[in-house]
């Protein structure tokens, strides 16, 4: 049940943050646990493909993408 309540809470924290870097690395995490839930189903290939793609190549996108950007700010 813990489990599934840090993926509820990590889906709404990255849905409601502004921050990119942030939502990436709550983003990071919420694949970690969902392996791990596919693990504790007894779903190995989807707990690898989810652990490699979604916490792994995406993350890693998206961390190149942001660095690729401009950060945008206020001057007041």
């Amino acid at each position: 049940m813990g489990c599934l309540a840090f993926l509820v809470v990590c889906a709404v924290v990255v849905a409601r943050t502004r921050d990119l870097l942030a939502a990436t690395v709550v983003f990071a995490a919420y694949s970690l646990v969902m392996a791990l839930v596919w693990q504790q189903l007894r779903a190995p290939d989807l707990a690898i493909t989810e652990a490699a793609v979604g916490a792994g190549i995406t993350s890693l996108l998206f961390l190149l993408a942001i660095g690729r950007t401009r950060r945008m700010e206020d001057e007041d």
